[in-house]
């Protein structure tokens, strides 16, 4: 199929020849780029017409290889290229290119001379391996796609100071230790199966082996969407990136590629058992409740993006734990949801640092009159994240809770605990809410600052794309029931019946009904004359530039007598797997060069007690 390879070799193909015009020509070069990601979202959508099907190059070559591009490719590498074009594979690559093109439009003017070298080839290479990685059927060939897609978010990062060197290098390493995991669990998979072929593969989790297999799946899968414990990653990249790269990797394709993979595993490759869908559902809750606990502490408004993005992937893994259609249908609607305003939050970070230069909330306030657009927008997506109807999030959410009571009425201990899965579920989403509070008022609300009275807002190039997302963000809550589940999502999942009695559009009116209402009620009431004083503080008459921080009001959280101490090792990262594995490291190679003392002796025992050793093994 031509439309694949063009999908999958163009953009990369371009990128490459990219990286040869000098970086000072960058407006140029992200002009091509937009071209060839209009091109390819043309592809994408032309996916549509063609149904069901895998496609594998080795039954249509000859046996002198195929010829592709005039070149001829052996039969010996053709066997190992499939694609399995489905409605999963359709969805996230439609997907993949909205969010292409909407962010290289924002990134025409966001990326400036110095933010990330060479940003527009890394660009569209991690768009044509996203691609391969969504389309590919063999294992091995999307294990390559997704090993290039880790470089190329080690290179969208810049590395001009210590810290973001540092971000970057500790992004590489958790991704390819994933990676390597991943690779053994797709030789227990080639073991036991025979087959490299992800349609092909239903392997039950009925014993240790194939435990191990899905488990090394799973922290690949886990890495890259950034679940707990394995997203320490992100909120460090989301701080130190820039908001493009954060909104393009992290937010959007990252999480697009790991929930791809995750619903790939837990609903074909393999049957799980019911104790692997309570870790499955543990997972997800502490990874809700632990990230937006973090999020709640942060200054920086970017970090406090990072640890949402991870506590949303908490409510996409309770979804696939369920494992029945409306479950698997809400973890693959919050997955959407969530790439659209988190994406549209991370853009919006962005136009506030394009503006201000500050990325901590304490040095903001007051945005809201100099840039309207970016706080009206930010607005919508802060809502949408929070659950509020009739925004998408709302929506997802509400069917993640209704198909965790669903899932309540079956057997098996993950069942039994329905109500703990629900009720972590309702309280991160109220967490949320609180932690946007505290951004929305501490940047926009709170008390103007003098030194932004000449902020104005951003390009057009800039707010276009969010209110793009911000309009996504309507439409996907407004007419989720009626139109986005049962055209985008059944078709992946199954078709099912809501449970219960919930309309999204019917809900959607009654909000208009209500803001309505409000309004005639607020304009009735206002004829009426109203006694105003200043605000009381001790008898003091407040001064003009008094101003209180938002932050300061959540600081009592973290000073809870438990909370402190949580807080306090997770600065100290206690909780951060690639510190904890480095300081390993660092103390196990001690201890070997303590071992090495010069002695002739001691180096004798060693060389003794090793041939011991393989004796024993060879034995």
């Amino acid at each position: 199929m031509d439309e694949i390879f063009s999908l999958i070799t163009i953009p990369v193909v371009v990128g490459l020849l990219l990286l040869l015009i000098p970086d000072k020509f960058r407006t140029v070069k992200g002009i091509i780029a937009l071209l060839i990601i209009i091109n390819a979202g043309f592809l994408s959508a032309s996916l549509y017409t063609f149904g069901d099907q895998i496609f594998r190059l080795d039954e249509i070559s000859s046996k002198s290889g195929l010829d592709l591009y005039g070149l001829n490719i052996s039969p010996d590498f053709v066997k190992h290229i499939s694609f399995n074009l489905d409605s999963l594979s359709r969805l996230i690559i439609v997907l993949v290119s909205v969010f292409a093109v909407l962010i290289n439009i924002y990134s025409l003017v966001y990326i400036k001379e110095g933010r990330v070298k060479n940003y527009y080839p890394y660009f569209l290479i991690t768009l044509g391996c996203a691609y391969g990685a969504v389309l590919s059927d063999n294992l091995l060939l999307f294990l390559f796609f997704w090993g290039v897609l880790g470089l190329t978010l080690f290179k969208l990062i810049k590395g001009h100071d210590e810290e973001s060197s540092a971000t970057a290098k500790k992004t590489l390493i958790l991704i390819g230790a994933s990676d390597s995991i991943m690779i053994l669990g797709i030789a227990v998979i080639w073991k036991i199966t025979g087959s490299l072929s992800m349609s092909e593969v239903s392997v039950p989790t009925t014993n240790i082996i194939t435990v191990v297999a899905f488990l090394a799946m799973l922290t690949g899968s886990f890495t890259k969407a950034g679940a707990f414990p394995l997203h320490t990653w992100v909120p460090d990249y989301a701080k130190c990136a820039p908001a493009s790269s954060s909104a393009y990797l992290p937010a959007s394709l990252d999480k697009l590629l790991g929930i791809y993979f995750l619903a790939r595993i837990t609903t074909g490759m393999f049957i799980l058992n019911d104790w692997l869908r309570v870790l499955l559902l543990t997972i997800g809750a502490i990874s809700i409740i632990t990230a937006v606990m973090m999020a709640l502490v942060q200054h920086n408004y970017k970090r406090l993006l990072g640890f949402h993005a991870v506590s949303q992937v908490g409510y996409m893994i309770l979804g696939f734990g369920l494992g029945s259609m409306i479950g698997v249908a809400a973890g693959l609607f919050h997955m959407v949801n969530n790439a659209l305003y988190k994406s549209g939050l991370f853009l919006s970070a962005g136009c506030v640092e394009y503006r201000t230069g500050k990325e901590k909330i304490d040095d903001l306030g007051g945005l809201s009159k100099a840039m309207p657009v970016t706080f009206f927008v930010t607005l919508i997506f802060a809502m949408s994240i929070s659950g509020i109807p009739p925004f998408n999030g709302f929506a997802s959410k509400w069917m993640i809770y209704q198909g965790i009571i669903d899932f309540g009425t079956g057997p098996g201990i993950a069942s039994k605990l329905w109500i703990l899965w629900l009720g972590l579920a309702v309280l991160g989403s109220a967490l949320t809410l609180a932690s946007f509070i505290k951004l929305i008022g501490g940047i926009f609300l709170s008390r103007s600052r003098p030194e932004f009275e000449k902020v104005r807002e951003v390009p057009v190039l800039m707010w276009v794309p969010l209110v793009v997302l911000a309009i996504f963000c309507i439409f996907f809550g407004v007419f989720a029931t009626n139109l986005v589940v049962p055209k985008l999502l059944m078709p992946v999942s199954g078709t099912f019946e809501f449970p219960g009695f919930w309309n999204s559009s019917f809900v959607s009116f009654l909000v208009l009904v209500s803001i309505i209402l409000g309004i005639i009620l607020y304009l009735a009431v206002s004829l009426k004359k109203f006694r105003t004083e200043d605000s009381f503080i001790g008898g003091e008459k407040i001064q003009e530039q008094t101003g209180y921080s938002t932050p300061e009001f959540y600081k009592t959280i973290g000073e809870f007598r438990f909370f402190a101490w949580i807080y306090r090792k997770a600065e100290e990262k206690y909780f951060d797997i690639y510190d904890l594995s480095k300081q390993f490291v660092l103390w196990f190679s001690h201890q070997l060069s303590e071992a090495h003392s010069g002695v002739l002796s001691g180096y004798v025992i060693w060389v003794f007690a090793g041939l011991v050793i393989m004796l024993l093994i060879m034995i």
